[in-house]
């Protein structure tokens, strides 16, 4: 299950995804009649329009990027086993209904959710699995319900990451950047089980605590570490930014683009680029980044950006999916609980969903 993407770039079809998407509690977090004025009268005047025009700069004769290339993904997993395999949108289609009436059709009991974010996000990953749950308890009464969780620092997808890098890597570059997708800081404040610890706490990220089970910075950060600790990086080899921020209210820095005008004065001339927190080229890597990132550097004084592709459908991609989806299916494996959800109550369900180790 990925986020979503419109059906086509037509305007009504971009005002669609946008509205579907904006009018989520967990994307922009304010009461009811708020969110509606925002969304409604703030946001999809205008933006349905600015957002068509982007699209169609990477729209393909198959459709959307992301959709289409979650689908080979699919492909590749379903010929590797035997159990049916079925991609789901948040937003819009492929969406949950018909993933799991499809499941059900076929005699399914049990459904493996494998949400495709690497990281803890409300706006990602909680309101992914919430949707499922809600559909299967509608839809599919007696079902079960298993559900992976993120797999920031997973062995087998830090693995794929370097791995898809490797050839990049290979080449001369003064600097790589991780750009992550960003969040408003009250996120990582509210997905704080403790409410005393994230951007509360000196150096929060780095001094453990069981906040960093649903905080999508300190994941973010393992992320990077780890990355460059498999492929040999030293420290002043790279950095970390985020990107995609939306609306006035303090989001996480630095900025992605304000961290490639900084890299290029700062003469790292030759940048690579990385997105960790997508699995599949979308907007906000093809265009965002590769486009308008791009330019952005280039204007500022670099020579040569290169943006390394998300892992899309990467052997081993493929691969890594598969040992996340594997052991589930044995019986009652010790990392896993059924009917995982991460509900309004983060402390009840953070008592048993322990993360991967």
């Amino acid at each position: 299950m990925n986020l979503g993407s419109p059906e086509s770039t037509a305007v009504p079809d971009v005002r669609r995804y946008l509205r579907e998407f904006l009018m989520d509690k967990r994307v922009i977090d304010a009461p009811y009649p708020i969110r509606f004025g925002i969304v409604h009268f703030g946001i999809l005047p205008k933006r349905p329009h600015q957002s068509a025009e982007a699209y169609e700069s990477v729209w393909t004769d198959e459709g959307s990027p992301l959709v289409v290339t979650s689908r080979r993904l699919q492909e590749a997993v379903r010929r590797s086993l035997s159990n049916p395999v079925e991609l789901a949108m948040r937003y819009q289609n492929p969406n949950v209904e018909h993933a799991v009436d499809s499941l059900v059709t076929r005699g399914v009991r049990e459904i493996i959710l494998l949400p495709l974010f690497p990281h803890y996000a409300m706006s990602s990953y909680e309101t992914a699995v919430e949707k499922v749950r809600s559909v299967v308890q509608k839809r599919a009464e007696g079902i079960r319900l298993k559900v992976i969780e993120p797999f920031y620092n997973h062995p087998a997808y830090i693995s794929a990451l370097v791995e898809s890098a490797k050839s990049y890597l290979a080449s001369e570059f003064d600097h790589l950047l991780f750009s992550f997708h960003g969040l408003p800081e009250r996120h990582l404040r509210k997905s704080d089980p403790t409410k005393c610890h994230c951007l509360k706490v000196q150096n929060c990220c780095e001094v453990p605590s069981v906040a960093h089970k649903t905080c999508y910075r300190a994941q973010t950060f393992q992320t990077a570490r780890l990355f460059a600790e498999s492929a040999g990086l030293p420290r002043n080899k790279y950095s970390i930014a985020f990107q995609s921020r939306l609306g006035r209210d303090p989001w996480m820095q630095p900025y992605t683009d304000h961290e490639l005008e900084r890299l290029a004065k700062a003469d790292a001339k030759k940048l690579l680029v990385i997105c960790p927190a997508f699995v599949a080229d979308c907007l906000e890597t093809l265009e965002e980044i590769g486009m308008r990132g791009k330019e952005t550097f280039l204007a500022a004084g670099g020579e040569q950006f290169t943006m390394i592709p998300c892992l899309n459908n990467h052997p081993a991609w493929v691969s890594a999916v598969l040992q996340l989806v594997k052991p589930l299916l044995i019986e009652e494996p010790e990392y896993l609980e059924a009917e995982i959800v991460h509900s309004a109550s983060r402390e009840a369900a953070l008592a048993t969903a322990p993360l991967f180790t």
